[in-house]
């Protein structure tokens, strides 16, 4: 496909940001430990909690139902009609993802602004000192919320990231889940409902007093034509940054750094939750968050994957009171779009599995 060389770019924008990310660092867990703990050795951690035999029998248990069950269903493969109704409504909510998306990361940015942190809350700064950042973070924040400019500002909310992580702490990749939505939004405009949609329809009007001074409808028009190709990649870069958060979340906030794990299972006291080894829970989450991050990735059962990582979310913010919530909310939005939308292209729901409709998953109609 003539596009297909640039939208592997703008995947491999994302999949940057992990790779940037694999190094000794935390994630969210910074937002609920005030220390990193004892250091514990990585590696060593995980040897001996899989040579347990309960925790490896649990493990190993576990990961060959999932793969039995798995590979039934792949052997069969057997047509549900509930989930091809399923799969088929959830086509026609794709005009609403830009509206999911904009909700998603427009909340959280007012609130960067206002309580004065870096899309992380783990990178404050003094909003009296630095009135011109609150400004920025409040006025991204407020037009990605009411789509006004939707585009232009996802750009400069993508150069701000690229800022802070390049000059100013690269610790801020703990909320790179805001740069998928940033480059989906870049790429869909506001859509419906937006404040772009109706001052286009006001100035598009022949006789209306907007028409006659607004500058910039013709250029909307424009970039709505010249993004028309990328469209259908949206599912797929949505699901890849899901997937590379994911799998830092996993890899570097607990198997990487286990002793920041123990201290929320200690924190919690979720061992009388669930009356296991820590170390087990540590490892459990990390894996699992790992596996689910891998599956969107390589777009492999991509809705059950979104809807797992639902479940993974509200227990971590619900069950984890001082956890907060504002600063996930990205991560919610984020799921609830790869969900209505599916695996995209280049993936393995695509290449193996059974379309909804003849013209295959992900249908983004244009504004």
């Amino acid at each position: 496909m003539p596009n297909r060389s640039t939208a592997i770019a703008l995947l491999a924008a994302v999949a940057s940001f992990g790779a940037v990310a694999v190094r000794p660092a935390a994630a969210h867990v910074d937002y609920v430990t005030e220390d990193s703990g004892d250091p514990v050795d990585a590696l060593a951690f995980l040897v001996e909690v899989l040579s347990d035999p309960f925790n490896a029998a649990v493990f190993g248990g576990s990961g060959l139902v999932v793969i039995a069950g798995i590979a039934a269903y792949l052997w069969v493969r057997p047509t549900i009609r509930d989930v091809v109704v399923l799969r088929e409504k959830l086509v026609g909510y794709g005009d609403l993802v830009p509206w999911m998306l904009r909700l998603s990361i427009g909340l959280p940015l007012v609130g960067a602004g206002f309580q004065g942190y870096l899309f992380a809350p783990t990178l404050t700064f003094e909003t009296a000192s630095s009135p011109l950042l609150r400004v920025l973070f409040i006025g991204i924040g407020f037009c990605v919320l009411f789509g006004l400019a939707t585009r232009i500002v996802s750009a400069i909310g993508l150069l701000t990231f690229a800022w802070v992580l390049l000059a100013v702490d690269p610790g801020v990749v703990i909320a790179m889940e805001y740069v998928p939505v940033l480059l989906a939004l870049f790429v869909l405009g506001g859509g419906r409902p937006s404040a772009d949609d109706m001052l286009l329809a006001v100035a598009s009007t022949p006789g209306t007093y907007y028409g006659r001074i607004d500058p910039v409808h013709h250029l909307k028009a424009f970039l709505d034509g010249s993004m028309a190709p990328l469209r259908e990649y949206v599912p797929t870069l949505l699901r890849v940054g899901m997937g590379v958060t994911f799998v830092y979340l996993g890899l570097i906030q607990k198997l990487a750094d286990p002793a920041r794990g123990l201290l929320v299972v200690e924190k919690y006291d979720l061992t009388a939750v669930v009356p296991v080894d820590p170390g087990l829970w540590v490892v459990g989450a990390g894996l699992t968050e790992i596996a689910v991050g891998l599956a969107l990735i390589a777009g492999f059962f991509t809705r059950g994957a979104a809807a797992v990582s639902f479940v993974l979310f509200t227990t971590t913010l619900f069950g984890l009171p001082d956890d907060p919530v504002l600063a996930h909310v990205a991560l919610f939005g984020l799921a609830s779009a790869v969900f209505t939308l599916g695996s995209g292209p280049l993936s393995f729901d695509r290449w193996f599995g059974r379309p909804a409709l003849d013209e295959g998953e992900s249908v983004i109609p244009a504004d």
